[in-house]
């Protein structure tokens, strides 16, 4: 009874959002990121007392889980106390979908963690769930992580992740807290490698009609060849899809600029379902021709209007391209989920050990 009654009032202690907002722009106000000069001793004196300060408002670990601003903050100043504060949930549901943490071991100088998403109302999750990038792995201590789905049921409609975590140093790691968040996945993937593109290279011409763009991204086998440090570019002006190698993707220009060929892909949903793709060259024997370099670029960022760019450039003569066809590889998803998922749980030795 009195524990039910505790736990009723601890869950009614919550600081006020503006409370929160102030803490956490004061503490960022004197943070920097590793690498910096230190500061003055005062300056440590600030962040400990800040800490503290924290620490009585939160009065009790629930608060940590409970509030995502808190938890980062206290990762920020110290990841030690963050995860020391965080209680153990090795399982959570939001938005019809479960995350549950179903091994979580050590042994030799690797930590071994596997997770599965679960979707208990649909089948948002399937064979090609992809994190997408949105995750995050709080630790307590240095470290390499990598996560990877290696696994799906279709009987359950559960993905397998597995994380690894490498490279600790001589810490003693086991009972160590771990927390792993979630904000979003992608899936129903599907992709088409190493297709034709019904685009006629013999008939590419000179294009007038460029710009000049400030690159968000650029790479390429001989990027620092055909570039400089600047993130300048000249580049094909968008017009209507020229052709759609994949649903999602369209080639919206082709044609030479100062004697290169410059390809253009686009995308309007980039950001939420990761459509890309690229394009190589095969001549009549069979031989494959990479891109030198490509450039990324985006037009109406903050609008419901938003297209990504992609411009592959290849530097090979307008009078020998009839001699090549287009072939490109392209990805793209049809769910976007959203969600906030976030489990913690303490690294085990492996008792083969």
């Amino acid at each position: 009874m009195f524990e039910k009654t505790y736990k009723s009032m601890n869950d009614q202690i919550t600081p006020t959002p503006a409370l929160v907002a102030d803490t956490v722009k004061l503490i960022q106000s004197h943070h920097r990121p590793k690498g910096c000069k230190s500061r003055p001793f005062y300056r440590r004196l600030f962040m400990i007392a800040a800490m503290l300060a924290l620490c009585i408002v939160l009065a009790t670990p629930v608060l940590a889980a409970r509030i995502p601003a808190i938890y980062e903050l206290m990762y920020l100043v110290s990841p030690e106390v963050a995860q020391l504060f965080m209680p153990v949930q090795e399982a959570c549901e939001d938005n019809g979908i479960r995350m549950e943490v179903v091994s979580a071991y050590l042994h030799d100088n690797t930590a071994e963690i596997y997770i599965t998403l679960q979707d208990l109302t649909g089948d948002r999750v399937d064979e090609t769930t992809d994190l997408f990038d949105s995750y995050s792995i709080h630790r307590a201590f240095d470290s390499s992580a990598t996560c990877q789905r290696v696994g799906y049921d279709s009987e359950s409609k559960t993905a397998t992740f597995l994380i690894l975590i490498t490279e600790w140093g001589d810490h003693d790691i086991s009972g160590s807290k771990l927390t792993f968040s979630v904000r979003e996945f992608i899936s129903h993937k599907t992709s088409l490698e190493d297709v034709p593109v019904d685009i006629n290279l013999a008939g590419v011409e000179e294009f007038s009609a460029t710009q000049t763009i400030y690159a968000v991204g650029k790479s390429g086998i001989n990027l620092s060849k055909y570039t400089s440090a600047t993130n300048d570019f000249v580049v094909l002006n968008p017009g209507m899809s020229i052709c759609a190698p994949i649903s999602g993707l369209d080639v919206t220009a082709i044609g030479y600029i100062d004697g290169m060929l410059h390809i253009q892909l686009a995308t309007s949903e980039k950001r939420t379902l990761d459509n890309h793709g690229y394009f190589y060259l095969v001549d009549k024997d069979g031989n494959q021709t990479q891109y030198d370099y490509s450039v990324s670029f985006i037009e109406g960022m903050d609008s419901n209007d938003r297209m990504d760019y992609q411009e592959f450039v290849f530097d090979i003569p307008k009078d020998e391209i009839g001699d090549y066809t287009l072939y490109g590889s392209f990805y793209t998803s049809g769910l976007h989920t959203e969600g906030r998922w976030q489990v913690t749980f303490p690294l085990m030795v492996s008792e083969d050990n």
